[in-house]
Parts: structure tokens; sequence; C-alpha cells
């Protein structure tokens, strides 16, 4: 059975970077030795692993990752630090114009 793994990292400027990837320590080094220059965190190193979740099935991790993509930092740092019961209360609020 096939793991993926959803993960995020944290950048130097403190920004936060979401990915998806089947082999976690591999992806790591990779984004560690900036072996893709053209990508997110290759100007933004070092970097940390702060947060990963493994999967068996592939749909639901590349959703997962596109979720959190979609997350507000503190939502993510919630997630980071396990606060899950946090998570439904800090959905980003839409505020409309009267």
């Amino acid at each position: 059975m096939k793991i993926y793994y959803v993960y995020i990292l944290k950048c130097s400027d403190k920004s936060y970077y979401t990915g998806i990837t089947s082999n976690l320590t591999k992806r790591i080094v990779e984004h560690k030795s900036g072996k893709h220059m053209d990508s997110y965190t290759y100007k933004r190193r070092p970097i940390n692993l702060e947060f990963y979740a493994k999967f068996t099935n592939v749909d639901l991790a590349i959703q997962t990752e596109k979720q959190i993509k979609k997350w507000s930092r503190v939502k993510k740092e919630a997630l980071i630090k396990n606060e899950f019961e946090k998570l439904p209360n800090l959905a980003k609020k839409k505020f409309s114009k009267n």
C-alpha cells in the first residue's frame, strides 16, 4: 500500500508552504538543498518541517493539501499545534458591505 504525505514547512521568512509527496524524507531533503530553483521554498531557505499527515488514498491527500493551502496562517498554526478543536472557529469570515 502506497503512503502519501501532506506536509507544512515553515520558511525563513516565516511563511508556510504546504505540499504533498509519496516520499517525505526525500522531498524535505530536496527543499532543504534547493534542488528545484523555481520552487516557492528555494529563496526562503532554511525551512523546517512543522507538520505532516499520512494518507493511503491519493485523492484524499490531494484534497487535503488543496484545503490547507486555502487556510489562514492562524488556522495552519492551530493544525501544527494539534489544536484541532479550534479549527472550525478559525475559518475565514466573509463580511458583507451594507
